[in-house]
């Protein structure tokens, strides 16, 4: 089926389009260039005298949801000085057998699409091919970060990759931007990066984590360590499960199975419960006088945290005070669960009073793992660390370019 043309396409504008065809679903057009004169590689004198014509098939982006091929008549051109060269042209590299548009559409669509192999069904090409191009823009458009920013986040995500089980990333503390991606999270690595781009850093947020802790006063001396709120609060919470799961074992069958099913009223705010949560609330802790003061401690721990965040930047000293009566009142109880948790806050108490003192967290950056484990997941898992490494990066880095090709 023959058709008409005479509209501009997007990408073709310095091209004559000579006709157009439809066939067996797929679109078909034949193009040319205008002859002008172009500069000979060997003597340098301008001629526009043509030697021959060749025709080249080359597959372009879909028109109208249809795959389409360009019949590209190249011409060569013949100097005086006896030397055949072809046409300079913005449709197709050398050697190529797709378009410069369809490379560029795959390239961007391979970075921001599900996975290699749906992006390659989406363009009718290859699986190997959709990577090969994703390798060549991957190497090239990276942005590498030469110095990291003075406050960084550092945390680790299950990447199982060939260099390692768990991967670090390393994001700007301030803007929430993945900066990079370490291939393991040995102490020896971490350090070694740091040491290498962070002599500007001065404060470094992070989960409670000594391999972490140890890597940066290693590299950068004596930083600001700010320990995440979510991390260090989590000690007392599991304390409180742990009490209920001993205390709970000596409640008759139907309290313990129920206790079990209603765990959640511990750990939710008291003035939040409903009056028949309140009512389970009050039966179990009347069961157990271990379980009645773990739930105090929580609710002590809860009311310190709250004024601590209010207070915090304005006065150190008063919210320091108020984990000091905390200690007191856990060493009064006398429970071995929450004196246990007690002793890892004591351990990281300058960490966790500059939370308060900086308000800093790495809440974003657990946001940019559970990103990456999407990635990863859709791809059903990547073997080459330094191939998740650039897929992931560039999602970030490219993720708000609008593009509408392909």
């Amino acid at each position: 089926m023959y058709m008409q043309f005479n509209m501009n396409l997007p990408g073709l504008e310095s091209v004559i389009v000579t006709k157009m065809e439809e066939l067996e679903g797929d679109f078909y057009l034949h193009i040319k260039l205008p002859v002008k004169k172009h500069r000979c590689p060997a003597c340098g004198e301008r001629t526009s005298h043509v030697h021959d014509y060749r025709i080249q098939k080359v597959q372009h982006l879909k028109l109208f949801e249809r795959t389409s091929y360009l019949f590209y008549r190249k011409r060569r051109y013949v100097c005086t000085c006896g030397k055949r060269f072809p046409e300079k042209n913005q449709v197709v590299g050398r050697y190529q057998r797709h378009s410069k548009e369809w490379n560029q559409a795959l390239g961007l669509r391979v970075i921001q699409g599900k996975n290699f192999k749906d992006t390659a069904g989406q363009f009718r090409t290859s699986q190997t091919t959709a990577i090969r191009r994703f390798d060549q823009l991957a190497a090239t458009s990276l942005k590498e970060v030469d110095t990291l920013p003075p406050v960084i986040a550092i945390d680790e995500y299950k990447g199982d990759t060939t260099e390692g089980k768990y991967q670090v990333i390393i994001a700007n503390g301030e803007t929430g931007v993945p900066l990079d991606i370490l291939p393991n999270r040995s102490v020896r690595t971490i350090k070694k990066y740091l040491a290498k781009k962070g002599s500007q850093v001065k404060m470094v947020v992070m989960d409670m984590s000594y391999s972490f802790k140890s890597a940066v006063q290693k590299a950068l001396g004596n930083p600001i360590i700010i320990a995440d709120r979510f991390h260090f609060c989590r000690y007392i919470y599991w304390a409180l499960e742990r009490v209920r799961r001993r205390v709970q074992k000596e409640f008759h069958d139907y309290d313990r199975k129920k206790c079990k099913r209603m765990k959640h009223i511990f750990y939710k705010r008291y003035e939040e419960l409903s009056s028949k949560q309140h009512w389970y609330l009050d039966r179990y802790l009347g069961l157990s006088e271990d379980l009645r003061q773990a739930y105090g401690l929580k609710e002590a721990f809860r009311s310190w945290f709250e004024g601590a965040k209010k207070v915090g930047t304005k006065d150190l000293g008063e919210v320091k005070q108020g984990l000091y009566n905390y200690y007191k009142q856990v060493e009064k109880a006398g429970l071995d669960e929450f004196i246990k948790a007690a002793g890892t806050l004591k351990n990281w108490q300058a960490e966790v009073l500059n939370s308060f003192a900086f308000d800093y967290n790495t809440g974003f950056v657990e946001g940019l793992n559970n990103q990456t484990k999407v990635i990863k997941r859709n791809a059903f898992g990547f073997k080459r660390y330094d191939r998740l490494r650039l897929r992931v990066l560039l999602h970030h880095q490219f993720k708000n370019l609008d593009f509408q090709v392909g």
